[in-house]
């Protein structure tokens, strides 16, 4: 058996490290607490114009209310601070989450040592010298042996072993690494568990994939993507519309008092020193606070939860991306099938038995410890009833083993009985050497096989000095259960799906067929792929792919979402936007659901902002004027206590909602697989509906509260 089949492991590496993202911890509030009060210095809340303006309102009334205490005055202060404290705070509790991962990764940095070779060539061992890790350099090489820690990203240039990645990753299962091919890529932080190995860095210093992570995990990397930066300059100009909006009312209230001198100060809220605070309360209530407040850890968050899934994005850009992707690119093997073909079906020809061609076929594959050849000695064995057999069973038996250079594997037992097993053409060849002849029978079924999407072994012996075809073994590329269902979640989201794979159109059309995916690319070079995604692109779509290899980096590189393969190469690895650390091809599909249900999350809280903005300009201004203007009764459909109830309790619960969504922008909008227009009406419905009515509701309840104060 070759060792690198160890590189097989379940996908548990990443559901292990999922954590159910969205409850609030009270521990976790009160560790974030600190970190909110140090966001109020406004030289980090600019970045943030809502809030920034909300904290200056807050800063005035403050002014006002020392100026001129009051009840009514001071509880406003008090809950116009609150707001811009629980804005920070979402965003603490987001950063927050990353904090205890960030720590864990620290860990895997410290006190480590590096055994750099000076002078190391092929064939030559070099002079040793021990440093520390954080001094190596881009191009040292260094070696590794078993129970070593090494010291930084890099590429092994010499050896093979087995490799812990489980401080990376979460997943017990060790992994091979080994020169040359597409599984030679080491992470720093990693333990060597056996052998030895050879690794030339090919970090630059600060920049390996663990410090990537803490800078990723603590937020510190984290750019506004374009549509956050949009979004944000759209909550910019309605904030300056409402300003100018709210600062129309003040005169207003002035001329109509004037013209009403009867109207008591109480009731008209424009008495002097307050109604300062009535202004600045009615504009944060009006001004979209709470997409405002949540708009940054609802980013955080989506980055989070790609973490938590042991995904590594360069960028939040990227994870905007995938949620707007319209063409996924996906490998054959190891993404939409199990990768190793497995015997299916015996095919005998005519005159052989079926149990002779299973107990040829069993018997000639156990000197082959390919996945295949494991494949054939189970399927007779669970088909056929033959027991289990080893070669040492086999007494004076010389055995075949398989090799890529003979394309076969058998046995010579001691009666001159030979069984060959192995590819159409090899075993046909060796059979006529041996002075047998072909059926023509042989031939249509092979190419029945090939046709069908299938891999035809043939199975041939010699008896008594009389060589024969016995039969064919059906071997078959599996699909992953479950995977047509995902292609159709896919196509409803308006996502097209493309099978890319090396074999040859006839195979590549039968398994895309079995999967259900909407196109193939078959005998695909490193050029076509690049071909294939640049068309996609001159069409105005964004497109993502995995790969893993050096000969994958053109392809990842001009891929809107490139998600590299943490087994790959280093230069596949700088290629990509995204790192799998699972190096599991199907997260694809996670890591798209994850960026739209970033987007959905983001559209549905600034829908219910909005919504919440129109209802409480309803719920306050007749409460506020209907003393001036008779007519507005007619709106007060919530017949709040007083003017002054109705401003606190808007106040109020515009500090509360948002609290009381900061597990939904943590854990994410439920994303549900569909069309557009359904997750548009699905929004409007739940998050428009829901946004208009919430404060009316909020704000009565608040209002039978606080009418008891002290003012109102």
């Amino acid at each position: 058996m070759t060792v690198t089949s160890v590189e097989r492991r379940p996908e548990t590496g990443a559901k292990k490290k999922q954590v159910q993202g969205g409850l609030l911890d009270p521990r976790m509030l009160m560790t974030s607490l600190p970190d909110a009060l140090r966001k109020l210095d406004p030289r980090t809340l600019w970045r943030n114009p809502v809030m920034l303006i909300v904290e200056i309102g807050a800063v005035w009334s403050t002014v006002l209310a020392i100026v001129d205490p009051n009840w009514f005055g001071w509880l406003i202060v008090f809950w116009l601070w609150l707001t811009v404290v629980f804005a920070n705070l979402a965003e603490a509790v987001a950063e927050g989450r990353g904090k205890a991962q960030a720590e864990s990764l620290r860990k895997t940095k410290a006190d480590t040592m590096a055994r750099r070779l000076v002078g190391w060539e092929p064939g030559q061992p070099g002079r040793e010298e021990e440093i520390a890790a954080p001094l190596l350099r881009q191009g040292d090489t260094v070696v590794v042996e078993a129970g070593q820690v090494i010291p930084g990203d890099g590429d092994v240039i010499e050896g093979i072993a087995s490799v812990d990645e489980s401080a990376i990753t979460g997943e017990s299962a060790p992994v091979i690494r080994e020169s040359g091919g597409d599984r030679s890529a080491v992470t720093g932080g990693t333990t060597v568990l056996s052998d030895r190995i050879v690794v030339r860095i090919t970090q630059k210093p600060g920049e390996s994939f663990i410090d990537r992570m803490i800078a990723l995990v603590e937020g510190a990397n984290r750019q506004k993507t374009p549509n956050e930066i949009a979004l944000n300059i759209l909550l910019a100009a309605l904030t300056m519309i409402f300003i100018f909006a709210v600062a129309t009312l003040q005169p207003l209230a002035i001329f109509s008092k004037a013209n009403n001198p009867g109207v008591p100060d109480s009731l008209s809220l424009t008495a002097d020193g307050v109604s300062g605070i009535v202004m600045v309360s009615l504009l944060v209530c009006l001004i979209p606070t709470t997409i405002g407040a949540l708009l940054s850890a609802i980013g955080i968050a989506g980055m989070d939860r790609l973490v938590q899934r042991n995904v590594l994005a360069m960028s939040g850009r990227a994870v905007e991306a995938a949620g707007d992707v319209n063409t996924l690119l996906l490998d054959k093997t190891g993404t939409i099938t199990l990768g190793n073909r497995q015997a299916s079906d015996f095919v005998p020809l005519e005159g052989v038995s079926p149990e002779q061609l299973a107990d040829a076929a069993q018997l000639s594959s156990l000197a082959d410890e390919t996945p295949e050849g494991r494949s054939i000695v189970v399927f007779a064995k669970s088909n056929f009833g033959l027991r289990a057999r080893t070669p040492g069973e086999l007494v004076n038996a010389h055995w075949v083993e398989f090799s890529a250079a003979t394309r076969m594997s058998g046995v010579d037992l001691e009666n001159g009985h030979l069984l060959r097993k192995g590819a159409a053409s090899t075993v046909a060849q060796w059979v006529r050497d041996q002075g047998g002849s072909v059926p023509a029978q042989l031939g249509d079924i092979v190419d029945g096989i090939s046709a069908a999407g299938g891999t035809p072994l043939v199975v041939g012996q010699v008896v008594d000095k009389r060589a024969e075809v016995l039969g064919v073994i059906h071997l078959k590329d599996v699909v992953k259960q479950g995977m047509r269902e995902r292609f159709d979640e896919m196509r409803k989201m308006g996502i097209r799906t493309v099978m890319i794979t090396g074999d040859n159109p006839l195979t590549a059309k039968a398994i895309a067929d079995e999967a259900g995916v909407d196109d193939f690319l078959a005998e695909a070079t490193p050029e076509d792929k690049l071909a294939l995604i640049k068309q996609e692109q001159a069409g105005g779509k964004l497109v993502a792919m995995t790969g893993d290899g050096t000969n994958d980096a053109p392809a990842l590189a001009q891929a809107d979402v490139g998600v590299a393969m943490n087994t790959g190469t280093s230069a596949a690895k700088e290629a990509g936007n995204m790192v799998d650390l699972d190096s599991d091809p199907t997260k694809l599909i996670e890591i798209v659901e994850i960026g739209k249900q970033l987007l959905i999350t983001r559209g549905a809280l600034t829908t219910f902002s909005i919504a919440n903005d129109i209802a409480k300009y309803f719920a306050i201004i007749p409460a506020m004027f209907v003393a001036l203007f008779p007519g507005l009764d007619l709106l007060n459909i919530m017949r709040l206590h007083s003017p002054q109830s109705a401003i606190l309790s808007a106040v109020i619960f515009n500090a509360l909602v948002i609290i009381a969504l900061i597990p939904l922008s943590l854990r994410g909008v439920q994303y549900t697989p569909s069309s557009a227009s359904k997750l548009l009406s699905r929004n409007l419905y739940i998050y428009g509906l829901g946004g208009i009515i919430a404060p009316f509701i909020g704000i009565k309840l608040i209002d039978l509260v606080v009418q008891f104060l002290p003012g109102m």
